[in-house]
Parts: structure tokens; sequence; C-alpha cells
């Protein structure tokens, strides 16, 4: 389909045009999380037609997704499909100028220069205070902005983070919260109402950064809080913080750390990330013998490794990365990964 026949309807919107359908096809993006955020912008950015789009997603597909995140299927369920493959499994159809780019990978302090170097914008799909403050600590350093968005239960918020013109996440939050301290999808639950709403203004947020040119009217940097189930709408204002210990005062904390941590809690399902393999590929043919004899529904799912043991599933990535599913004691995945995969 000609360019200009498939998105004459998008560049007629006067403040977009196809100047700014131009740029949108020459831009990149980096979208973190492919799971109810992340499958609803990354749908919006491959329609909309930015020329590359970095998924960035550390988990595999569980049927209690299938409510509310868009790209996957019971299959990819059954299959515990990494869900940046089953994203692009289900972004390609669409067809049109954008580059899928996946990575099956947990950002964190080590990759994160790799992974979002090349990129123009970044998209919070993330499922954790810890990844949006390593985004937060990068955008500032590097002078890329991005969007932050958070869902739960009805509610939601969207903040653009746009270096030296606005705050950033640590003027309004300057310290991630104690744990157990702030509602979660696990606690409160989430409607996939409140999803959409949040991904579409990151979404259209994202548009106008991208597709307009320097001197176009600039994004007034604010705080956006929504509510699916009463239908408020609220916009904020967001002044800057001076004394930010990250855009006032330089400080990067989040990327300084020399060994991020081997074991995070996920949110909304009782599993562990545990990641201490970091640079070494697992010899998946030893261990599934090694495993024979210990495990349970042991088999190989493509190039990854699934077992369980103790009541406990195990998802082991070429990586390194282990999913261990059924516990939210870090210590205890820790353990279970020293004794059937090695430190």
């Amino acid at each position: 389909m000609p360019a200009s026949r498939r998105f004459e309807r998008q560049t007629r919107f006067t403040p977009l045009g196809p100047a700014g359908q131009e740029r949108l096809e020459s831009s990149s993006v980096a979208l973190v999380g492919c799971g109810a955020l992340g499958g609803v912008l990354a749908q919006s950015l491959c329609r909309a037609g930015v020329g590359s789009l970095t998924l960035i997603d550390r988990d595999v597909v569980e049927e209690t997704n299938l409510p509310r995140q868009v790209l996957f299927s019971e299959k990819h369920a059954r299959d515990a499909t990494p869900k940046v493959a089953a994203s692009v499994e289900s972004l390609a159809p669409i067809g049109g100028p954008t580059t899928l780019r996946p990575i099956a990978a947990h950002l964190d302090a080590a990759n994160i220069e790799e992974h979002l170097a090349s990129c123009q914008l970044i998209l919070d799909g993330t499922d954790n205070l810890a990844t949006r403050y390593l985004i937060n600590d990068w955008s500032i350093s590097e002078l890329v902005p991005w969007i932050y968005g958070g869902a739960v239960a009805s509610g939601g918020l969207v903040l653009p983070v746009l270096p030296g013109r606005g705050p950033c996440l640590r003027c309004i939050f300057p310290d991630p919260p104690p744990p157990g301290s702030l509602p979660t999808c696990d606690t409160a639950g989430v409607i996939q109402p409140a999803v959409g709403l949040v991904a579409s203004l990151q979404a259209g947020l994202a548009l106008r950064l991208l597709a307009c040119a320097a001197d176009h009217e600039p994004l007034e940097p604010a705080l956006h809080q929504l509510d699916a189930w009463t239908g408020e709408l609220r916009r904020l204002a967001a002044p800057r913080n001076a004394n930010c210990p990250c855009c006032g005062a330089g400080e990067f904390p989040f990327l300084d750390r020399d060994q991020p941590s081997p074991a995070i809690t996920l949110c909304g399902r009782r599993a562990v990330q545990v990641f201490t393999h970091r640079g070494r590929a697992p010899d998946m043919e030893a261990l599934s013998a090694a495993l024979a004899d210990l495990a349970t529904n042991l088999r190989r799912a493509g190039d990854l490794l699934r077992f369980e043991v103790e009541d406990i599933a195990i998802t082991l990535f070429p990586d390194g990365r282990a999913l261990i599913e059924g516990t939210e004691d870090t210590d205890r995945a820790l353990a279970l990964y020293d004794r059937y995969i090695g430190s």
C-alpha cells in the first residue's frame, strides 16, 4: 500500500501532516515492557508508522495476562512464549514501515546503554519502579525524553519527562517508596480500560514529540491523572524541583550500581526473576541431563528450558535469566537457582 494512501487519515490531522509523518517514519523508539501498557503502545506506534521500534521485555506470556495484554493469545500462554517474541508475531502482520527489534532481556545498569543508545524516545510499559528510576537516570544523563505510565485498579498516571524542559520522575517522587507501601496490580487489581487510557495518552504524547518540528509549539510538561471507573481526568502542573537529586544535582545512582540486583519480585504474580549468569550462556543440554531425575515436567520450549521442583516452576533463558514462579521470596528464589542451575 502506498505510504500516502496508508496514512492519509492521520496526515490530514493538521498538527501532524505529511511532514510529521516523514519524521515519524525516520524515528527510533524504545519500548520497555511489552505487557498491558506495552501492548497498546506497540500497536499504536506500529500503526502510526514509526520507523524503528525496539521491544524490551524479560517475561513470558501466562494465562493471567490475557484479559488485558492485547498482543497475546492462549497459545502464547500455553507455550510460555517470551513476550517480545509473541509481540513481534502479533505486530508483524500489521506491515508498514516499522522495523521491529525484539530484545528478551531485563533492562539494568549493565545493559541500558547498549539497548537504548540509538533511540530518540523511551516509552514506559514496565511493571516495577526500579526499572523506571533506572530509565529516568539514563534519560536525564543522555538528554533523551521518556514517557512514564502506570496503571493500577481503575486509575493511572502519565508523565512526559523532557530533559531540560520539565520535571523528571525524581522531582515528583525523589526516592522509591518502601516495598509494599503502594498498591500494585497484585494487591489492588487492574482493569483493561485503565490500561487502555494510560497507554493511549502515552502514545498520543509520543506521536506529538516525534512528529512535530522544533519550531512547533512545545509540549507543556504536566502530570496526567485519570480514572476509568469514575471518568475523572486531571492535568496537574508539575514544575521542576531545583533540589532534585537527578535533574537538579546530576546524581545518577541507579546507573552507578556496579552489580544490579540479582533477584527482583515481579508485579502481579508470585514470581521472582533471578539473573546471576551475566555474560555466560547456560549449557541447556547438560542441565537437562542433570535435572532428568530431579525435576518434573522437564521440557525444552525453543531456546528456553522449563521444569518444576518443590512446587516451583522455573523457566531458564539463554542469557542465564530464570523466572522462579510460585514464590515471592527472593532469598528462596536465589537458593533454588543456585541449587538447580548453579551460581
